[in-house]
C-alpha cells in the first residue's frame, strides 16, 4: 500500500510498501492519504524496560495487550523483562514469547533473558545459547543478583560476547520490608521506608564489577540524587555504563502516595523533590541516557489492598511520552530533539537494535504527535490491562496520534489497527 502523510511538520511523507520514498515532495495521489496538519513527526520509541507478564501472569497483562499499549504509546518496540512464570531462562520459553509477540504484531518485542536460572541468583543461565536464540540483553530485574561473585562471573561471560547486562541495582538487605521512600512522608504515614542507600549501594557494586570486567552495563530506573552522581562519576572514569530513568521519577515525588495511594507504590520508590531535580539534571547533562517506562501492570484487585501488601508497579507505556514532553520539553528544560534521543535513538544504541531514522530508503518507523493537544490522563482508555497509574487526571500535552511499525500503521487516532 502507498501511504501519503500530508502537511506534517517536515512536509509530505510518501511511504511505499513500508519504505519512506520521499519527504517534502508534492505528491497528489496514494492508496491512503492522511491529513497530518499540525502533527509532529518523531522516530518511533523503544522502551528498554517493559513487563509483559506472559507467561504466568496474564490477568495483569499479556503480550497482546502489552504490545497494543506500546503502539498506542508511540513505541515500535519494547524490551521485555524475564520475570515471568516460568522465567525466560531457557530457549524454550524464549521462543514461546517471541512467537506470541510475532503473532500479535502491534509492536516488536525484544526479549531480555534471565542472568540466573529461575531468577534465583545462584546458577547462571546458558547466556550464549540464549543470545543466539534472540535475547538482546540479560537481567534478573527485581530479583537482583545478590552474590557479587555470581554477578562478576556473569559479567565476564557477557564481556566475551559483548552482551548487555541490565541491572535492577538494589541491596535487598537494605530495602527489606520497605514499601515507600524513607523520609518525612513515610514517617507521617507510618509506613516502612526504603533507604536511598539500597539503590546506591547496588549501583556502586555493579559499576565496580563492570569496571573490573569491561562488561557493558545498563543501570535501570535511576531514582536518587546519589545514584545519578555514581553514574556520572563512573562515566568520567570511562566505565562502560549507561543508565535510564522513568517518567514517574521526574514527573512526581513521594507526595503522590498521599493518603496511601497504592498506584504510587513502585520500586525503586518515588523520592523527594531534590532527587527529582537531580534526575532531571542527569537527563540534561547526558548522565542518564534514556527514558524507559518500567511498565508494570497489575490488576485493580491487587492494587486495591492495604499499602503494605499491594504490589509495586506503575503502568507506564501509554503515558510516557506525554509526561516526558510536558515536564521536560513544554517547560523548556530540554528540546524535542533531546527527548527523541532519550526515547528512541539512545535506547537503540544501548540495545543494539536498528535505529528508526527518518530518512528516504528506511522503513517507516515513525510516530506522529499533536504537541499542542492538551488532555487529562484517563487510565480507562488504556489498551493495557494495567490501569494502575498515579497520574490519573493529570493534565498533559503531547498526544500520540499515529504509530507506524515497519511502514504499517498500527495505531491511529485512538484506535489499534
Amino acid at each position: 500500500m502507498n501511504i501519503l502523510l500530508k502537511n506534517t511538520d517536515i512536509g509530505d511523507i510518501f511511504i511505499q510498501d513500508g519504505i519512506i520514498k520521499s519527504i517534502g515532495s508534492e505528491i497528489s495521489s496514494a492508496d491512503k492519504i492522511y491529513d497530518c496538519t499540525a502533527l509532529t513527526v518523531l522516530p518511533s520509541f523503544l522502551d528498554l524496560h517493559t513487563h509483559l507478564r506472559e507467561p504466568g501472569f496474564c490477568a495483569k497483562e499479556d503480550i497482546d495487550s502489552g504490545l497494543k499499549a506500546a503502539a498506542a504509546g508511540g513505541y515500535f518496540g519494547v524490551l521485555a523483562m524475564p520475570n515471568t512464570s516460568p522465567a525466560v531462562d531457557n530457549e524454550f520459553v524464549l521462543e514461546y514469547v517471541k512467537n506470541k509477540a510475532d503473532k500479535a504484531g502491534y509492536a516488536k518485542m525484544f526479549p531480555i533473558a534471565a542472568i540466573t536460572q529461575g531468577l534465583e541468583g545462584d546458577k547462571l543461565t546458558e547466556m550464549f545459547k540464549l543470545s543466539e536464540t534472540g535475547a538482546v540483553a540479560f537481567s534478573n530485574d527485581g530479583n537482583p543478583v545478590f552474590q557479587s561473585q555470581t554477578m562478576l562471573l556473569a559479567m565476564k561471560y557477557a564481556k566475551t560476547k559483548n552482551l548487555l547486562i541490565i541491572s535492577h541495582s538494589e541491596d535487598k538487605s537494605l530495602s527489606a520490608g520497605g514499601v515507600m521512600n524513607e523520609g518525612k512522608v513515610s514517617c507521617k504515614l507510618g509506613l516502612s521506608g526504603i533507604t536511598r542507600a539500597a539503590e546506591e549501594v547496588g549501583i556502586a557494586r555493579d559499576i565496580i564489577l563492570a569496571e573490573t570486567t569491561g562488561c557493558r552495563l545498563h543501570i535501570a530506573h535511576v531514582s536518587t540524587k546519589g545514584a545519578v552522581q555514581l553514574v556520572r562519576d563512573a562515566k568520567k572514569r570511562g566505565v562502560n555504563v549507561s543508565a535510564e530513568t522513568c517518567p514517574h521519577y521526574f514527573a512526581g515525588t513521594e507526595e503522590l502516595v498521599g493518603k496511601y495511594n497504592t498506584f504510587a507504590k513502585v520500586n525503586p520508590p518515588l523520592r523527594e523533590e531534590s532527587d527529582r531535580l537531580a534526575v532531571i539534571e542527569g537527563l540534561k547533562d547526558g548522565t542518564i541516557d534514556a527514558i524507559a517506562t518500567d511498565h508494570a501492570p497489575h490488576t485493580l484487585e491487587e492494587k486495591n489492598r492495604e499499602f503494605d501488601v499491594a504490589p509495586f508497579g506503575i503502568s507506564g507505556l501509554e503515558t510516557a511520552f506525554s509526561l516526558s514532553y510536558t515536564v521536560l520539553v513544554k517547560s523548556g528544560i530540554i528540546t524535542l530533539k533531546k527527548l527523541a534521543e532519550l526515547m528512541s535513538i539512545n535506547p537503540c544504541k544501548i540495545s543494539g537494535i536498528d535505529m528508526p531514522e527518518i530518512k528516504i530508503g528506511n522503513k517507516a518507523n515513525i510516530t506522529l504527535c499533536d504537541l499542542n493537544k492538551k488532555f487529562k490522563i484517563n487510565p480507562d482508555n488504556f489498551f493495557s490491562k494495567g490501569k494502575n497509574t498515579p497520574f490519573k487526571g493529570k493534565e498533559v500535552y503531547g498526544k500520540v496520534m499515529m504509530t507506524f511499525n515497519d511502514g504499517i500503521l498500527k495505531f491511529y487516532n485512538g484506535e489499534i489497527l
